[in-house]
């Protein structure tokens, strides 16, 4: 579920819709689907118009499944052109035999964007429908905040069973949204100028030395003044279009006098600093301070353009900037007004340096964990220059921003949902066959599909050792650019996801079975070929349940599933037993770190934060310090508490780990988790590419770190291929003996 909610929320707005809805689903293709919806999910069955079972009209949009903890959802995107209060989705749903596993349901969807993202969402996860129902009205309704910028509205079906969806209505204010008063936009004088919105007229193929040493500076400059100036930040100037102004100096000067004479001037096209000047901040006690060391470098600026830089420094900035902004109640970076410009699958060699720049600036000002990257950052701009330049082709352009991304050393960034990745880079067909990295091997762990799986002749165990003759060993280092992660388990995590990706319906591979070699073909299919379970993917062990006694005298809460509704009934089924087992190699389903955690301790820190500031970018403090735990709460646990962990350990699993290991004598078991912790800032790079941060540094009380690290682990254990083979969670079965026995 929690993996339905992350896609519901950042599925992006990649298209606009017809003039008339087609929310009766009267309109079909010619191969019989909804004209103008669009479906996603981990699972994408039937989408069809069915003809016989409808509420109205001639035709119903069906969705169906038979996969358990699979999801697929319908989409309508609605740019937000109208003003209102409120917003209401009515839709009329059918459903048969839905809900039979939990946290299965069928229901509608709606959704609110804003610039930076999802600002309200609901899908009726907690009273979706369940079993078979005859037609019936549900209604969604949800705040239309003023910065709304586009609406989604669905159907979608969680868990396998299958339901009827028809005659939506959307409603503001009571009233149809076409009807509705039209939105008053006052443009902001950025948004005016789209002079380059076609491209950017620069067109390289090679650069000479001064050309890198030239175009590795404006990208300095250009996000310095991007982030500091304060007209910019009063959204008085196109920053992109700005930039193709001034790079076709950049590109013809020849000296350091010429380059800093065209920059001068082009500063002076922003307007004049600000006579009045703040007080400085005290960065005496901040955590991280600005990296502006190269205001004042002599070698690559003159006199003049040093002195108007520092001034565009200490200039006094308004308190909202055009391009950034932070998340209430948090502090993660939110980036405005970032144009995605997707219409260009290669964008041309300008745009391909503005995502360099972009991207670049983005770690530069507002990444947490830049301190921890492992190398000077300003060297990285210069090496990547000439590769974006180079990278002319949409694959090449892609996989030279992967490379860039890899080097932040963050789990949470990634080029997410890219189409061409996905099918030019690792394949279009997928074997049913899981894959994980186990004992420095890659190991056959599972089956996505248990009658295909079972087909392909490999074995629970089997190690692969070479894809159509290349050893595994040379793919880990083939593909390891291109996969980002904070550390290597969790690169090799993801690696291991795709291993048996390809191009070709077949692969040759050469395994090792209890020490026997064998040679055998794989047969790999496309999408839509086979139903694959992909849920495995993301948890060690899956459970249906999220809490079971594994004997009388010892409990167990699988997060992947769990309720916070259910936790009191559960803890009090759990208070006399002699140890709870959490398991968190998984995504937790539900936020419980202060629901469950009243139970486990009595108030305790575990965690402060590092945040960024927009008056000051770059510039890091401690923003926060929460405790957990309750005094005085019935069916407080007094047992010993045991926490699984491994690289499926992330973010907010990784979190929720830091909080419940304050509980008196927990003990965390495992192995190192993803090591990406944080709210996490999303932004686009031109092509339309998606990728986002670690927006807040998250830190243990002592101010030691998580990111590139992971959690702190106590005893360290990992699964071994016998295990896998014999079907045993060998860490489950270690908790249990540490609760009876203690070792």
């Amino acid at each position: 579920m929690a993996k339905l909610i992350l896609l519901l929320c950042f599925l992006p707005s990649l298209f606009l819709y017809a003039q008339t809805p087609n929310f009766d689903f009267e309109q079909r293709t010619a191969d019989g689907k909804p004209t103008g919806w669009n479906r996603f999910g981990s699972q994408l069955g039937p989408f069809v118009l069915d003809s016989t079972i409808r509420h109205s009209g001639r035709y119903a949009l069906r969705l169906s499944d038979n996969v358990k903890g699979a999801f697929q959802a319908s989409d309508w995107r609605i740019p937000v052109t109208f003003r209102g209060k409120t917003i209401t989705l009515t839709g009329y749903v059918k459903t048969e035999q839905t809900g039979q596993e939990p946290d299965a349901f069928a229901g509608l969807w709606l959704r609110i964007d804003g610039e930076a993202g999802p600002i309200e969402f609901d899908n009726m996860q907690k009273r979706g429908l369940r079993g078979s129902i005859d037609w019936k009205a549900y209604t969604i309704t949800l705040p239309l905040p003023e910065q709304a910028v586009m609406i989604h509205v669905g159907g979608l079906l969680s868990g396998s069973g299958t339901a009827w969806f028809d005659d939506f209505t959307l409603m503001v204010d009571g009233k149809p949204f076409d009807k509705a008063p039209a939105k008053v936009v006052k443009l902001a004088k950025a948004e005016i100028d789209t002079v380059f919105n076609q491209g950017s007229g620069i067109n390289l193929t090679t650069l000479t030395a001064q050309q890198i040493e030239n175009l590795t500076l404006l990208g300095k400059i250009w996000g310095f003044v991007k982030y500091y100036h304060p007209s910019v930040a009063d959204g008085n100037h196109n920053i992109d279009a700005k930039l193709f102004r001034i790079m076709p100096a950049m590109l013809k000067s020849t000296s350091m006098s010429q380059r800093s004479d065209a920059l001068l001037k082009w500063l002076s096209t922003f307007g004049p600093i600000p006579s009045n000047r703040p007080k400085q901040p005290d960065t005496s006690k901040a955590v991280h301070k600005p990296d502006l060391a190269w205001l004042t470098n002599g070698k690559l600026l003159n006199s003049a353009l040093r002195t108007q830089l520092e001034a565009i420094h200490l200039a006094h900035r308004p308190d909202k900037h055009f391009y950034i902004g932070m998340a209430s109640q948090v502090g993660n970076p939110e980036f405005k007004h970032e144009v995605s410009y997707r219409q260009m699958q290669t964008p041309d060699a300008g745009y391909r340096l503005l995502a360099l720049y972009r991207f670049w600036n983005v770690i530069q000002y507002f990444f947490p964990y830049k301190h921890l990257i492992g190398e000077d950052w300003n060297n990285v701009l210069t090496e990547f220059v000439p590769k974006f330049v180079s990278a002319n082709d949409s694959l090449s352009y892609r996989l030279a921003t992967l490379a860039l991304i890899g080097r932040i050393h963050d789990t949470h960034a990634n080029l997410w949902g890219d189409r061409i990745v996905r099918n030019e880079y690792k394949g279009t067909y997928f074997a049913p066959v899981q894959v994980r990295f186990v004992e420095n091997q890659f190991v056959v762990t599972n089956f996505y599909n248990d009658s295909l799986g079972k087909a392909s002749g490999l074995l629970r165990g089997d190690v692969i050792k070479s894809i159509d003759n290349v050893p595994t060993q040379t793919l880990i280092q083939q593909r390891r650019l291109y996969y980002p992660a904070s550390n290597e388990p969790t690169r090799l995590r993801d690696i291991s996801r795709d291993l048996l990706m390809g191009h070709a319906s077949t692969a040759k591979l050469d395994i090792d079975r209890d020490g026997k070699p064998l040679t055998l073909t794989l047969k790999r299919y496309k999408a839509g070929q086979a139903r694959f379970n992909e849920r495995i993917d993301y948890s060690s062990f899956p459970k249906d349940s999220c809490y079971q006694l594994l004997h009388p005298d010892i409990g167990y809460l699988f997060l992947g599933n769990v309720k916070a509704d259910k936790l009191p009934p559960i803890m009090r089924l759990f208070k006399d037993t002699k140890g709870l087992v959490i398991d968190l190699r998984c995504y937790p389903s539900e936020f419980v770190v202060f629901s469950l955690g009243k139970y486990l301790t009595t108030p305790t820190p575990f965690v402060k934060f590092t945040g960024g500031s927009i008056q000051n970018p770059g510039l890091f403090t401690w923003i926060e310090s929460l405790k957990v735990g309750q005094r005085g709460v019935d069916n407080a646990y007094k047992g010993k508490v045991i926490i699984l962990v491994n690289e499926l350990t992330q973010s907010q699993a990784e979190y929720t780990t830091m909080a419940f290991q304050q509980a008196p004598g927990a003990v965390v078991l495992g192995s190192t988790t993803a090591a990406a912790d944080g709210n996490v800032s999303p932004f686009e790079l031109p092509g339309g590419l998606r990728t986002m941060i670690s927006g807040i540094g998250v830190n243990y009380p002592d101010g030691r770190e998580t990111q590139r690290i992971g959690v702190s682990v106590d005893i360290e254990m990992h699964p071994t291929r016998k295990g896998i083979q014999e079907g045993r969670d060998e860490l489950l079965d270690k908790a249990v003996l540490l609760i009876r026995d203690g070792k």
